[in-house]
């Protein structure tokens, strides 16, 4: 096909085929043939026509290569598309998928009724921190906390006000600490808080009183308005243990001296948990005669 112009040099839109344009042009040879007289001239006039023909084939072939490139264009523009058609929609579904796993891994290290950090994200940065520090064991405290009076609040007020009263403590000891501190709950009514970069006693045993005083301000559940206490087990690395465990099990002890003295909040006792160890273990033993 061949577009044709117009007089005044502004193309047009129309497009007339190859073969209406031969058609057109034997006609004028013929008409102009028809009126010639002399053979020469007509001669001449039947080469230009076969010329003209020549062209008109050429043309007829260049317009079924562009028409044919065309199509293959056209082919493998819809390709382009469905292609970028199919990277959105994978960019979305990995987009999708990513925010589960995120979503997930949120879920798994942190405690669903207060958002805290659960005990699996706590040990995860003390193994962190203990693994950084090298041969040189780090500095860092770690709170075991546990509420005094929770149970009977729990039961008496049902488990919707009992959570209501943690995510309180929880905010409380989320406020109370610095930034970089760490604070966890543990599970049930026990949270922990890791403090790192601090070992001296002085200044936890302040932590500890400042932690007791907010955890212990009245608040209100319902049209009741209650307040628990606190026992607060400190431990220190490295003096109380070097390894999460030990840390663990150090802040754990401490906690339960705390509890048992009512003082509010006590260190770890190497020598009071070695006491306390050797009378559980002949309590067991003194169960074992018994059976």
């Amino acid at each position: 096909m061949i577009r044709t112009g117009g007089g005044d040099g502004v193309k047009l839109n129309r497009v007339i085929p190859a073969r209406d344009l031969e058609a057109q042009l034997v006609k004028h040879i013929n008409e102009v043939l028809a009126a010639t007289v002399e053979p020469v001239a007509q001669a001449k006039m039947r080469r230009l026509q076969a010329k003209i023909a020549q062209c008109i084939d050429a043309l007829e072939i260049v317009n079924r290569n562009l028409a044919s490139e065309l199509e293959r264009r056209r082919r493998l523009e819809a390709q382009v598309a469905q292609v970028e058609a199919t990277l959105r929609q994978t960019r979305a579904t990995l987009a999708g998928a990513q925010a589960q796993e995120r979503r997930a891994r949120y879920l798994a290290m942190h405690d669903s009724v207060t958002s805290l950090p659960n005990q699996r994200f706590l040990r995860d940065q003390l193994d962190a921190a203990i693994a950084e520090s090298g041969s040189t064991p780090p500095v860092m405290a770690l709170l075991y906390l546990d509420l005094d009076g929770f149970k009977g609040i729990n039961d008496e007020l049902g488990h919707d006000s009992g959570d209501e009263l943690l995510r309180t403590v929880a905010t409380r000891l989320r406020r109370a600490v610095r930034t970089g501190d760490v604070v966890s709950r543990l599970g049930g009514d026990e949270f922990a808080c890791l403090l790192p970069d601090l070992d001296d006693p002085g200044q936890l045993a302040e932590v500890a009183g400042k932690l007791l005083a907010i955890v212990s301000e009245p608040q209100t559940l319902g049209k009741l308005t209650v307040s628990v206490g606190a026992s607060i087990g400190i431990a220190t690395c490295p003096r109380h243990g070097t390894t999460t465990d030990a840390l663990l099990k150090s802040a754990d002890s401490a906690m339960y001296l705390s509890k048992r003295s009512g003082s509010g909040f006590a260190f770890f006792d190497s020598g009071v948990a070695e006491a306390e160890r050797r009378e559980a273990s002949r309590d067991r033993l003194r169960l074992r005669l018994i059976d």
